[in-house]
């Protein structure tokens, strides 16, 4: 399968006129193929990344793009419908940004304040937990589980954890409300699910592009005290955590599984 991570946005530079420019920038995930065009403000739209996008592409356009930034997505969108090929959100696209951070290029993203989860979704309790990282993947990858969400760069084999290393998490309860719940968190595309200190705690899950949510909050100081083990037990992790969604305690049935890593 050929994927691209690909940007579109104005540049810094400009061209003879003093006019603003927009850089367009494709690469694979080794930067093996890089590409890159720009083109006058007047002139960007979908029709000359379509254009482009063929010129990279050659006889072999990818079958995925990738794309980090909220303000190229519907543009390589609608390029990508006319050629058919699958645009996908992703804030992953570590060889895109090592690029533009080689240009000295702005990669900041303004993120909205974090909004509560819709109250009909929430369940009845949560918890914090571990699990060796030996078992993340064999009790989770054979379960029927209806939202599953283990890419293989997040096992922790892949990323060089040792077996007994544990893995931090979040269970939550969700009773009646299990299934949807993990339907939603399905279609908002958990990233990673982080400890946040105030007045009060909380817990703000990182979603999508640049949405973030609140999952929980808490004054209670053991919660705090487990919140901030929380945090520590992340960092021998190598930012690796999970969201795990269940009905109940009884361990029977799970409703979504999500393998989440703190970005870099």
């Amino acid at each position: 399968m050929k994927i691209w991570q690909a940007d579109f946005y104005r540049s810094p530079l400009r061209d003879a006129a003093g006019q603003v420019l927009w850089e367009l920038l494709i690469c694979d995930a080794t930067r093996s193929f890089e590409y890159e065009a720009s083109c006058p403000q007047s002139a960007a739209n979908s029709s000359w990344v379509a254009e482009q996008l063929e010129l990279a592409g050659g006889e072999k356009l990818p079958d995925i793009i990738q794309v980090f930034r909220p303000q190229s997505l519907s543009l390589i969108e609608a390029a990508g419908r006319n050629l058919g090929i699958n645009v996908q959100p992703n804030r992953r696209t570590f060889a895109l940004k090592q690029w533009l951070q080689e240009k000295q290029y702005p990669l900041a993203l303004e993120k909205p304040p974090p909004a509560p989860l819709p109250e009909n979704l929430w369940g009845e309790q949560w918890r914090f937990a571990s699990l060796p990282a030996n078992d993340v993947e064999t009790r989770f990858s054979d379960r029927p589980i209806p939202h599953l969400h283990m890419p293989e760069f997040l096992k922790p084999m892949n990323i060089g954890l040792a077996s007994t290393v544990p893995i931090p998490g979040v269970v939550i309860y969700g009773g009646r409300q299990s299934l949807p719940l993990a339907r939603w968190l399905h279609q908002a595309r958990p990233v990673a699910l982080n400890y946040i200190s105030g007045a009060p705690d909380g817990l703000v899950l990182e979603a999508g592009l640049v949405d973030r949510w609140i999952v929980a909050t808490f004054e209670d100081p053991e919660v705090t005290a487990a919140a901030k083990m929380y945090e520590q037990r992340k960092q021998l992790s190598r930012g690796l955590h999970f969201l795990l969604v269940q009905p109940d305690d009884s361990g029977m049935t799970y409703s979504g599984f999500w393998l989440l890593r703190t970005e870099d």
